[in-house]
């Protein structure tokens, strides 16, 4: 039998489960989506209890068929989301959403106290975000719901948590207590003294490293079982461990995130105006981010062009990119979009579309929309000297958006990757021990180079 690593990475719409070998080719998957429940307000949750249950019917069904020898498991699931456990372990609340409004009273409150707003997220490398700061969510249930809050003896990240279900030991780890999560202090490498002045500490474990494992019986079975890791961190792991050069990760979907490993200074307040953010590596080094809400203003953008030109909804995908219209439109380009999801400076109120085909406005669409890339970019770049990018995730086979980048950006080797298993793979090789070449990423992840069109 084949001694593989399972995965199990859980995005908010898709569950998946994976099955890797020694050289981490897929080799088994499975997907399952939960169905969201509501909290105690009516906004949508995750089903808790629904997630353990098929956690532990996959795994258990696949030791039980005997077809693999799992000898590793890990974790990888979306960030910025907090399980609370009583004495006995039990799940004390709903798993509060990141997109659950934060009562404006509570935000002010939190700042009176620890403010000034940009000094404090230069130094936690989180913007003011409500739940997206899962640190907030802490304060909101200590100040809004206390006598539950009194009985919270462990508050896990979701990947820590998940790891729990399998070992019920808790613990904390990096990448985690790093994702603008608003409780850590990346100047001192430590929690934030907010976190030290609200007893807050008192409620997180030990902090581990994210490569621990712990060898447990399982089952009747030896198992290395991880302690998990935040997607976007284990997402970023395979490239840094590959590439020999400096490079930025832009991975693309509904947000577009541009990742710059290789910052070692905090943030400035001026990049924090930007909104630039950190995301933390496994060795606890910030990773500066920037983003961009690209797929969301995409898909709204592209809907309003099907309907005003008569097309399929599905007819922007087979549009390639076209330099006559390119050159036609960028000679004399003028901005035509109203963003419905992107804060920018150029706004403007426009309801006109000046073409006479999808081709010309889908093609004026990209440019506006690639230009505000290549800002994201440049900012997530600052001063470092990077002449390497890789773009991976749903953008990446889209053929105007990367002919355009490749354009704007022609002092930067661009190379796409496929990595729909980007935060799968990442988690196996966190919790594996061997090391990565430098051919890794064109054998797993379908490297392919780019040279901008003349």
């Amino acid at each position: 039998m084949e001694n593989v690593t399972a995965i199990f990475d859980i995005g908010k719409t898709n569950k998946k489960f994976f099955l890797f070998d020694a050289d981490f080719q897929e080799v088994y998957r499975e997907y399952t989506s939960i169905e969201p429940i509501e909290d105690e307000d009516g906004h949508p949750t995750e089903n808790l209890e629904a997630l353990q249950k098929w956690l532990k019917e996959v795994f258990n069904r696949i030791l039980k068929e005997g077809t693999y020898t799992i000898t590793a498991i890990n974790f990888s699931t979306y960030g910025a989301s907090l399980v609370h456990l009583d004495e006995n372990g039990e799940v004390l609340t709903p798993l509060y959403n990141y997109t659950k409004p934060l009562s404006k009273d509570i935000i002010e409150d939190f700042f009176s106290k620890y403010g000034p707003e940009d000094e404090f997220a230069a130094a936690t490398g989180s913007t003011n975000s409500g739940m997206l700061n899962s640190g907030m969510q802490l304060y909101w249930l200590k100040y809004t719901k206390p006598e539950i809050f009194k009985k919270i003896r462990y508050s896990l990240h979701l990947p820590q948590y998940i790891s729990y279900i399998f070992t019920g030991v808790p613990i904390s780890e990096y990448t985690s207590i790093g994702c603008h999560t608003a409780i850590w202090d990346y100047s001192k490498k430590d929690y934030h003294s907010w976190v030290y002045k609200e007893k807050l500490n008192t409620l997180f474990p030990a902090i581990v490293s994210t490569e621990t494992s712990m060898n447990m019986n399982y089952n009747g079975k030896r198992i290395k079982i991880g302690v998990g890791i935040h997607d976007s961190s284990a997402a970023l792991l395979p490239y840094v461990r590959s590439s020999k050069r400096k490079f930025i990760l832009v991975s693309t979907g509904t947000w577009s995130i541009s990742l710059n490993p290789f910052e070692t200074r905090p943030l400035s307040e001026e990049e924090v105006k930007q909104d630039c953010i950190n995301y933390m590596r496994i060795n606890g080094k910030p990773v500066k981010s920037t983003r961009l809400f690209l797929g969301n203003e995409y898909s709204l953008q592209v809907q309003r062009l099907s309907e005003h030109f008569k097309v399929s909804e599905d007819y922007h995908k087979t549009i390639k990119f076209d330099p006559e219209i390119y050159l036609k439109i960028a000679n004399n380009l003028k901005p035509i979009f109203t963003w419905k999801s992107l804060q920018n400076n150029n706004q403007i109120n426009s309801a006109e579309i000046p073409y006479n085909t999808f081709e010309e406005a889908y093609h004026h669409l990209m440019i506006e929309l690639v230009q505000l890339q290549v800002q994201n970019i440049e900012m997530a770049k600052g001063d470092n000297n990077i002449k390497k990018l890789y773009v991976d995730g749903g953008f990446s086979d889209n053929d105007t958006y990367i002919k355009l980048l490749s354009h704007y950006l022609k002092d930067m080797e661009l190379h796409t990757t496929d990595s729909s298993l980007g935060s799968a793979l990442g988690a196996a090789i966190a919790i594996a021990d061997n090391k990565l070449n430098s051919k890794f990423l064109k054998k797993n992840y379908s490297l392919k180079k780019h040279v901008p069109f003349i």
